[in-house]
C-alpha cells in the first residue's frame, strides 16, 4: 500500500512540474516560434495520429490545433533537441564564395571533425527557401554567415538569414558572421552594393514590403553581432581567417578542451615570469623604463589572476548547484541547453584569455630591449664596499651594554666547550653591527687574550675558497695555491696551539655543509678561540652559533640624537645653533634609533645651517634623498627574499606605521591575497607562518609583546617596493597622494575621527580593487562615512580582502554582495550586525570570516556552500546556537567560540576532520553532543577549553575524547559548571581527561572531587609552565604540584576545605632537583580556612626562583612560609590578611586592607624588609597610616597611595627632604587629610608623572616646581576643591599634558598659571568650574599646545575667539557638558584644526550640524554628536 501512495505522489509531483514548466518556461518561447513552423508540426502530428489509428485501431482525438494541446513529451524534442543534426550551417551567396573561401572553409570544418551542412545548388530553387534547408538551419548548433558583395542580392540568402535569426531567438542557435569582402558598416548603414540590392528588391517586391523590412531588419541585427573581418586578420590572408573560424568553432563545440588549455598556457606564463621580475626589481632602481615595464607586468599579472579567479568561482558555484540538485532542478537541468549563456560565456573565456595572453606575451618580449635575464634561483648582485676593522671609537654611541655584553662572550668559556666558540650579532639593515663588531675588535682586553685576530668582509659571496685564501692573509701568511686542500692544510698549520679571533662581517650563507667546510681547518686553534659573526638572519646565526645570539636594537633617542648631531655639525657645539636643535632631533627621532640613517641625514647636512634645508630633509621621504645610503642597505635585504617573499613583505605597506599586526593575522590576509597558493591546501597556514618566521628572522618584523610592528624605516622600504599597487591613506592628514588605477591593495587609517567626502576623493581612482581595509579609530562613526564607503564597494568587483571593522550598517552593505566573486577575506569585527544577512552564503571563495565582538549578532544564514571557509570567527557574539549546516564546512580550521553565550555544540562537530582551533567545547546532555565528538577531531592545536563536564554520564566517553593522544594541544581547560553530586565519578572523569604531556597550560575549575587524579602534579607533565586551579571546593589537600619541573605560574582559589598546606604540595623531588625549580609566580587568594603553610626539612630549597607573590583574602593564615626560604622575592602583594611574610629582598610591594600600620618604612623595617631595596609601593586601604617618609626609600620609582583615610604627613622630618633621585611617578588619591607637600617641595629630578586626585584638604602644590621637578610632564589635578595656588615661579618647562578638573579656587586664577610660557605644553583639560562663562581668556594657552579638552562648565555661555586665534598648532578640540554654548565664534576656528568633537551641548551640536558642510570644506572632522558617550 505504501509503494503505491509513493509512485502516486511522485506522479502527482512530475505532472505539477510539467504543468509548471509548460507554463512558465515552454510556453512563452513557443509563442516567439514561427507560426508556418508551428502548423506544420500540427499537420505532422496529425498525420502520425491517423497513419497510428490504421495500423492499430486506436481511437485517437484528431481535434488538437495547437501543439499545446498535444502531449509534452511529443513536441517537446522535435523543437528543443535532445541534440543538434548538424554542427555548423553554412550560408553563404554561391556566385560570390562557393569555389574558393566557402570551399575552403568547408573542408577545414571537415578535417576538424565538425558536422557541417553546407546546401546543394539543387536545393535552391525559387526565391523561398526550401523546407530541407529550413529544417537543416533549425538542427543546426551554430550558423556560419558569409557576408560577400553579392549576399543581399540573393532574396534566398536574405531568406536563410532571416530563418537564421529566428532560431537564434527561439533555440538559442549561435550567430557567427564573417565579413568575406565587404565593410560591416555597409551593412549595418546598408549602403553600397546593398543600397542597390534593396532598390531591386524594393521593386521586385512592391507589393511585399513588408517582407523587404524584415530582410533590412535581419541584416541590421547580424551586422551587430560579434563577428569576423577578414580586412583586420592577418591582414587579409584567407587561410588564417579560415584557421581562426576553425578554432572559434570548435572552442564552441568542445569548449573545456580549448579552454583548459589556453588556461594551462596563461597559468604558465605568469609563473615563468618571476625570473624575469626578480632581475627587473634590481635594476628598476636606476632604469625607469625598466620600473615602467615592471609595473605594467605586475598590473597584467594582476589582471590575467582576476580573471582565472573568475573561472574558478563560476566552476565552483556550478558544482555546488549540481550536487544541490533536485528532481526538480534535474528537470530544470534538461531545459538548461535551451540558455546559450553558458556556451556564450566560454566563448568569452577563450576571447579574454587570448587577450591577457598577448598582452603577457608582449611584455616578455621586450625583455632583451631593456637587458632584463631570467634570475630565478640567483642571487642579487651587489657592489657594497668591504668593511674593516678600524672605527673612530668617538663616533659610537650608547653601544657600551652591547660591547660589554660581546667582550663577555668571547673571553668566556663555551658552556659545551667547543672550539672555536661562534659568537653571533644579528639585527636589521643599518642597526650597526659592523660597528659594533669594530667596537669589539679593537679592544685592549682582546688584544692580550687573543694571539691571532682576523677581520673578513663575506657579503653574499660565500666561497670556502676565497675565505680560506682572506683569512690566511689577515694572519700574516701568504696563500700558496688555489687548492683548498693545500689551502686548509696551510691554514691549519698557522692557527694550531694559537688562540685566535676571527670575526666574519655580514654573513648571508644559510648553508651547514659549506659552513662546516670553512671551519674544518679552524677547530685546530687552541681552547678559548672564537668566530663572531655578523648577520641580519636569525637562520645564518643558528646554522653557526655555539652561544646564544645577541640581538642588537636601535638606538636610544638621545644616542640617536648624539650620532646625528656629530655629524651634521661636524665638531661644532650644536647649541651655537640654537634655530636648528629642535628640528635637528626630530630628525633623529626620524631615524627611530637606526645609527645609518642618523649618519647619512647627518652627513647631508654637514655644511648647511639654512633652517629650511634641515625642514626639508625632516618631511621628506628618505628613499628620494640624494646620495642616501640607508635605501641599498635594507634593499639588499629585500632583493635577497624569493619571489614569494617579496610579495608577502610589499604587501604590508597596507599597514600604517606602528601599526601592531598578530602573526595569524597576516597570514590569513596572504592566504587572501593567493600568496601562498603554491602550497599545498592542507598546508597553507604552515606555509604561512613559515614564510612570517622568515621574514621575521631577517628582522623585516620586529617582536613587540605578543604581536608584531614593522620599524618605520622598513615600512618605508615596503611602500617603496610595492609601488602604485599599495596605498595607504590616512583620513585625518592632509595627504596629496592619490590611489591610481593600479592600486590593487589598499587601506583607511582614521587618525582623527570625523568625516567629509573630500577624505575620500583620492581612493575613488581605484576601482580593480583587491584588498580594502579601514583601521577606524574612533567609535560613533558618522552614518556618512559608511554610506560613502558602501557607494565605493559597490563598484569594485574583484575585492578579495574586505575589512571594515566597526562598520555601522554593515547589514546593509552584505545585502549587495553579489559581485563579490573573489572574496576571500571579510572582517565585520565590532559591527552592528544583528543578523548575517544569506547573502554571504553566495560569496564562494571565502576562508575568513570574522565577526569578533559583534555583541548584537544573534544567528548565523545556511553557510554549507562555503566550502573553502577555514576560520570563523565568532568570539563575542551573541551567537546561541549554531546552524548544522556549519558541520558541512569540510576545510574549517579554525572555530572561535570564546564569549559567546552559545547553549549547545553542533551535535555532529566532529564531522569537521580538519579542524585545528576548537576554542571551547560544550558537553551537551545525553541526546545532546557527547564529549567522545572530541575524539573524531584529530587535529586540534592550541587551546581547548571544555565546559559544562557534569553532563558527562560515563567516564569512559571522557576517555574516547583522546586527550592523551592530542599532543598539539598546548593550553587546556576543565570546566564543571555546575552541581557535582558524585565526587567518585567526577573523579574518574577528570582521570580520564588526562592530556599529552606536551601540555604547558592547564586549568581546571569547578572540580568536586575531594582529590585530584595521579596525573595532576605528575612529574611527568615537564612542560607545564601555568597552572590554575579553582573553585576545588571539596578538596581537603593540594596536589604534588612541586614536581612540576617547568612549572612558572601557579595560581590557587577557593579550596573551601584546605585548612593546611604542607609537604604533599611540594612532593616526592630528588636530591638534584628541587621543588617549584622554575616558579615565578605564585597566587593564593580566597582560602577563606586555610590556617597554616608548613614546609618541612625536605622543602627548605623549594622557590629558589620566585619573583612575585601574592596572597589575597585569606584571613585565617597566621603561619605564612619562613623568608628564608623565598630568597628572591621582589613582589608581594598582600590583601585581607592581618600577617606579613618577611622577605629582605623585596622590590615592589603592594598591600591593601592593613589597619594597624601607621607609618612607613619604620613598620616594615621591623618586618624584616629592607626599604633601599623597595623600587614600587602600593597602598590601598590602610585605614591608620598617618605617614609616608618619602626619602627614605632611595631606590623609590613609583609610589601610589589609594584610599588612607588618616593619611596626613609624606615626611616624617620637618626639614627639607633629600633629594628622590630615582621617583618617576606619584600617584595620591582619596587621602581627606593630606594638607600639603613637604616643606621645600619635592625634591624628584626624574619625577615625570603626578596626579592628585580627590585630596579635598590639600591646600597647595608642591613648591618650586619649576626647578625641583624639572623632568615632570604630565600633571593631572582632580576634585582638589581647597587647593588654591599655582605654585611659585609656575608649572616645570617640560609639562607637555595638565589637566585640572573640578578645582575651583584652583581655576579661579588661571591667568596667573603662565601657560603661555610654557613650550612644551601639547594638551590641556580643564573642566568641573562652575563660575566661568567665558574660554579661553586671550593668551592664557600657548601657541604650542595641539589638544583642548573642555568638560563640565556648565555657565561657559561662549567660546572666546581671541583666546584661541593664536593656536596656530591646535588639531583637536573636544567640548563636553556645556549646555549653554550656542555656537563657535564667528571668526572661525584655528585653521590647523583637524578635528571637532561636541559631546552633550545640545544646542552648540545643532549650530555645528548646520555647518556641517563649512567644516568639510575647512577639512576639519565633525564627529557625529548623536553617538558619543560620556567619558566621566
Amino acid at each position: 500500500m505504501l509503494d503505491n501512495i509513493t509512485s502516486t505522489s511522485i506522479s502527482k509531483q512530475i505532472t505539477d512540474l510539467l504543468v509548471s514548466i509548460t507554463k512558465h518556461v515552454l510556453q512563452p518561447k513557443l509563442e516567439r516560434l514561427p507560426a508556418e513552423q508551428k502548423q506544420q508540426l500540427v499537420d505532422k502530428y496529425k498525420m502520425e495520429d491517423k497513419q497510428m489509428t490504421g495500423c492499430c485501431g486506436c481511437d485517437l482525438d484528431h481535434s488538437h490545433d495547437s501543439l499545446l494541446s498535444y502531449p509534452f513529451p511529443r513536441w517537446f524534442l522535435d523543437i528543443f533537441g535532445p541534440g543538434w543534426v548538424y554542427d555548423v550551417f553554412l550560408s553563404f551567396r554561391g556566385e560570390d564564395t562557393r569555389k574558393n573561401f566557402t570551399d575552403h572553409l568547408y573542408t577545414a570544418l571537415l578535417q576538424a571533425g565538425i558536422h557541417t551542412f553546407r546546401d546543394d545548388e539543387k536545393l535552391r530553387r525559387g526565391e523561398e527557401i526550401s523546407f530541407q534547408l529550413s529544417k537543416a538551419i533549425q538542427e543546426s548548433k551554430i550558423s556560419i554567415v558569409v557576408f560577400s558583395e553579392g549576399y543581399a542580392s540573393s532574396t534566398w540568402c536574405l531568406g536563410e538569414l532571416q530563418k537564421i535569426l529566428d532560431c537564434r531567438h527561439t533555440t538559442g542557435q549561435i550567430v557567427l558572421p564573417v565579413f568575406y569582402d565587404i565593410d560591416p558598416s555597409d551593412i549595418r548603414k546598408q549602403t553600397g552594393s546593398l543600397a542597390e540590392a534593396f532598390g531591386k528588391h524594393e521593386e521586385s517586391f512592391k507589393e511585399e514590403m513588408e517582407k523587404v523590412q524584415k530582410w533590412r531588419k535581419a541584416l541590421l541585427e547580424a551586422a551587430n553581432l560579434s563577428g569576423l573581418d577578414r580586412r583586420s586578420i592577418a591582414n587579409g590572408h584567407e587561410s588564417k581567417l579560415i584557421q581562426k573560424i576553425v578554432e572559434d568553432v570548435s572552442s564552441i563545440l568542445n569548449p573545456r578542451n580549448i579552454n583548459d588549455r589556453l588556461l594551462k598556457r596563461l597559468k604558465t606564463t605568469m609563473i615563468s615570469g618571476n625570473g624575469l621580475l626578480d632581475d627587473a626589481e634590481e635594476k628598476q632602481i636606476t632604469n625607469k623604463a625598466v620600473r615602467d615595464w615592471l609595473a605594467e607586468y605586475k598590473d597584467a599579472v594582476y589582471e590575467a589572476d582576476d580573471f582565472l579567479d573568475e573561472i574558478a568561482y563560476e566552476a565552483l558555484r556550478q558544482e555546488l548547484e549540481a550536487e544541490a540538485q533536485t528532481f526538480r532542478d534535474q528537470t530544470q537541468k534538461l531545459l538548461s541547453f535551451i540558455n546559450p549563456l553558458e556556451i556564450m560565456g566560454l566563448r568569452e573565456i577563450e576571447e579574454k584569455s587570448r587577450g591577457l595572453q598577448e598582452s603577457l606575451d608582449d611584455l616578455v618580449k621586450q625583455k632583451d630591449a631593456l637587458g632584463l635575464i631570467n634570475r630565478t634561483g640567483k642571487e642579487p648582485s651587489s657592489h657594497r664596499t668591504p668593511t674593516t676593522s678600524h672605527v673612530d671609537e668617538s663616533g659610537v654611541y650608547g653601544r657600551d651594554d652591547d660591547r660589554e655584553a660581546i667582550l663577555k662572550l668571547l673571553l668566556s668559556e663555551d658552556a659545551n666547550r667547543e672550539s672555536p666558540g661562534v659568537v653571533s650579532i644579528r639585527g636589521m639593515g643599518g642597526v650597526g653591527k659592523t660597528t659594533l663588531a669594530q667596537h669589539v675588535y679593537n679592544r685592549s682586553e682582546l688584544q692580550e687574550w687573543f694571539g691571532l685576530k682576523a677581520w673578513v668582509y663575506v657579503s653574499e659571496d660565500f666561497s670556502v675558497l676565497k675565505l680560506t685564501k682572506m683569512i690566511l692573509e689577515e694572519v700574516g701568511s701568504k696563500p700558496d695555491s688555489d687548492s683548498l686542500n693545500i689551502l686548509q692544510l696551510q691554514l691549519k698549520k698557522r692557527l694550531q696551539g694559537k688562540r685566535f679571533l676571527l670575526v666574519l662581517d655580514d654573513v648571508w650563507n644559510e648553508d651547514y655543509a659549506e659552513w662546516d667546510k670553512l671551519l674544518t681547518p679552524l677547530k685546530y686553534g687552541a681552547q678559548g678561540s672564537k668566530i663572531l659573526v655578523t648577520t641580519r638572519n636569525e637562520s645564518v646565526a643558528s646554522v653557526m652559533q655555539t652561544v646564544p645570539t645577541h640581538h642588537l636594537k636601535e638606538l636610544t633617542e638621545d644616542s640617536c640624537w648624539s650620532l646625528f648631531a656629530k655629524h651634521a655639525f661636524r665638531g661644532e657645539n650644536p647649541t651655537a645653533h640654537e634655530e636648528l636643535l629642535e628640528i635637528g632631533r626630530a630628525i633623529a627621532r626620524k631615524c627611530k634609533g637606526l645609527p645609518l640613517a642618523a649618519v647619512t641625514l647627518g652627513g647631508l647636512l654637514r655644511t648647511k645651517r639654512d633652517v629650511e634645508e634641515w625642514e626639508k630633509i625632516l618631511e621628506s621621504n628618505l628613499w628620494d634623498l640624494p646620495k642616501d645610503n640607508i635605501l641599498p642597505a635594507l634593499r639588499l635585504s629585500y632583493l635577497y627574499l624569493l619571489p614569494h617573499l617579496k610579495q608577502c613583505f610589499a604587501y604590508c605597506a597596507i599597514f600604517s606605521k606602528d601599526y601592531s599586526f598578530r602573526k595569524d593575522e597576516l597570514v590569513l590576509l596572504w592566504m587572501a591575497e593567493g600568496f601562498l597558493v603554491h602550497s599545498v591546501d592542507d598546508e597553507m597556514e604552515r606555509a604561512g607562518a613559515e614564510c612570517f618566521d622568515d621574514l621575521l628572522s631577517r628582522s623585516f618584523f620586529q617582536q613587540s609583546s605578543s604581536s608584531f610592528v614593522m620599524h618605520d624605516l622598513m615600512h618605508d622600504l615596503a611602500t617603496h617596493v610595492s609601488g602604485q599597487f599599495c596605498f595607504s591613506s590616512r583620513l585625518g592628514e592632509n595627504n596629496s597622494s592619490k590611489a591610481t588605477r593600479r592600486t590593487r591593495h589598499l587601506s583607511l587609517v582614521d587618525t582623527r575621527g570625523g568625516f567629509s567626502s573630500t577624505k575620500l576623493e583620492n581612493i575613488r581612482q581605484a576601482q580593480l580593487l583587491r584588498t580594502f581595509q579601514t583601521f577606524v579609530r574612533y567609535w560613533g562613526r558618522s552614518p556618512d562615512f559608511y554610506n560613502e564607503i558602501f557607494h565605493i564597494l559597490s563598484t569594485l568587483g574583484r575585492l578579495r580582502v574586505l575589512s571594515l571593522s566597526n562598520c555601522a550598517g554593515a547589514a546593509k552593505m552584505l545585502c549587495s554582495t553579489s559581485k563579490l566573486k573573489h572574496l576571500r577575506y571579510l572582517d565585520l569585527s565590532q559591527s552592528d550586525l544583528v543578523m548575517l544577512p544569506e547573502e554571504v552564503s553566495a560569496l564562494l571563495n571565502l576562508q575568513t570570516l570574522i565577526l569578533e565582538d559583534c555583541l548584537q549578532l544573534a544567528s548565523l544564514p545556511d553557510l554549507g556552500n562555503l566550502k573553502h571557509l577555514r576560520h570563523l570567527n565568532l568570539e563575542g557574539t551573541g551567537i546561541e546556537r549554531l546552524p548544522e549546516s556549519l558541520e558541512r564546512l569540510i576545510n574549517l580550521r579554525y572555530l572561535n567560540i570564546s564569549g559567546t553565550p552559545l547553549k549547545e555544540m553542533l551535535p555532529h562537530v566532529g564531522q569537521l576532520t580538519k579542524l585545528q582551533t576548537l576554542t571551547f567545547f560544550l558537553v551537551g546532555g545525553q541526546s545532546e553532543t557527547s564529549i567522545k565528538e572530541l575524539g573524531k577531531l584529530q587535529h586540534l592545536r592550541g587551546q581547548l577549553h571544555i565546559r559544562n563536564l557534569q553532563n558527562v554520564v560515563d567516564a569512559r566517553d571522557a576517555a574516547e575524547a583522546n586527550l592523551k593522544g592530542k599532543k598539539h594541544l598546548d593550553k587546556l581547560r576543565f570546566t564543571w559548571d555546575g552541581d557535582t553530586h558524585d565526587p567518585q565519578h567526577v573523579t574518574s572523569t577528570l582521570e580520564k581527561l588526562e592530556p599529552n604531556r606536551n601540555v604547558k597550560d592547564l586549568q581546571i575549575d569547578g572540580y568536586g572531587g575531594v582529590r585530584f587524579p595521579e596525573w595532576v602534579g605528575e612529574s611527568s607533565f615537564s612542560n607545564i609552565v601555568s597552572l590554575v586551579l579553582i573553585s576545588c571546593r571539596n578538596c581537603t589537600s593540594l596536589p604534588p604540584l612541586g614536581q612540576l619541573a617547568s612549572l612558572e605560574k601557579l595560581l590557587i582559589e577557593a579550596f573551601d576545605k584546605v585548612v593546611t598546606v604542607g609537604s604533599e604540595f611540594y612532593g616526592n623531588c630528588t636530591a638534584m632537583k628541587k621543588p617549584f625549580e622554575s616558579l615565578k609566580r605564585l597566587f593564593f587568594l580566597d582560602m577563606r580556612e586555610w590556617c597554616e603553610w608548613i614546609s618541612d626539612e625536605g622543602s627548605r630549597e623549594a622557590f629558589p626562583l620566585l619573583d612575585e607573590l601574592y596572597i589575597g583574602n585569606c584571613p585565617n593564615l597566621t603561619k605564612a612560609l619562613p623568608s628564608h626560604h623565598l630568597p628572591r622575592v621582589t613582589r608581594l602583594t598582600i590583601s585581607g590578611c592581618e600577617q606579613l611574610p618577611r622577605f629582605p629582598r623585596l622590590q615592589s610591594l603592594s598591600v591593601s586592607g592593613f589597619h594597624s600600620l601607621e607609618s612607613l618604612p619604620e613598620e616594615i623595617e621591623q618586618m624584616g624588609w629592607s626599604p633601599s631595596d623597595l623600587g614600587e609601593i602600593t597602598i590601598k586601604g590602610w585605614a591608620a597610616l598617618k605617614c609616608v617618609a618619602l626619602d627614605l626609600f632611595p631606590k623609590l620609582n613609583s609610589l601610589s597611595i589609594y584610599n588612607c583615610p588618616d593619611l596626613e604627613l609624606l615626611c616624617a622630618h620637618e626639614r627639607p627632604l633629600n633629594d628622590l633621585t630615582s621617583l618617576h611617578s606619584l600617584i595620591i588619591r582619596e587621602c581627606p587629610k593630606l594638607v600639603s607637600f613637604p616643606k621645600g617641595g619635592l625634591p624628584a629630578p626624574v619625577l615625570t608623572r603626578l596626579k592628585l586626585r580627590y585630596c579635598r584638604k590639600l591646600k597647595q602644590l608642591p613648591e618650586c616646581m619649576h626647578s625641583l621637578l624639572p623632568s615632570l610632564s604630565h600633571l593631572e589635578i582632580r576634585d582638589c576643591l581647597e587647593l588654591e595656588l599655582c605654585p611659585e615661579g609656575g608649572f616645570p618647562s617640560k609639562l607637555q599634558s595638565l589637566e585640572i578638573w573640578k578645582c575651583n579656587k584652583l581655576i579661579a586664577g588661571l591667568m596667573q598659571w603662565g601657560l603661555q610660557t610654557l613650550p612644551s605644553l601639547s594638551r590641556f583639560t580643564i573642566g568641573g568650574h562652575e563660575n566661568v562663562e567665558s574660554f579661553p581668556e586671550e593668551m592664557l594657552l600657548p601657541s604650542s599646545l595641539t589638544s583642548l579638552h573642555i568638560y563640565d562648565l556648565e555657565h561657559v555661555k561662549s567660546l572666546d575667539y581671541k583666546g584661541l586665534q593664536h593656536l596656530t598648532s591646535l588639531t583637536e578640540l573636544v567640548i563636553s557638558s556645556c549646555p549653554l554654548i550656542e555656537s563657535m565664534p564667528e571668526e572661525g576656528l584655528p585653521s590647523s584644526l583637524f578635528s571637532l568633537e561636541i559631546k552633550y551641548c545640545p544646542m552648540l551640536s545643532e549650530s555645528c550640524e548646520r555647518e556641517k558642510e563649512r567644516y568639510a570644506q575647512d577639512k576639519i572632522d565633525l564627529l557625529a554628536p548623536s553617538a558619543m558617550t560620556h567619558s566621566f
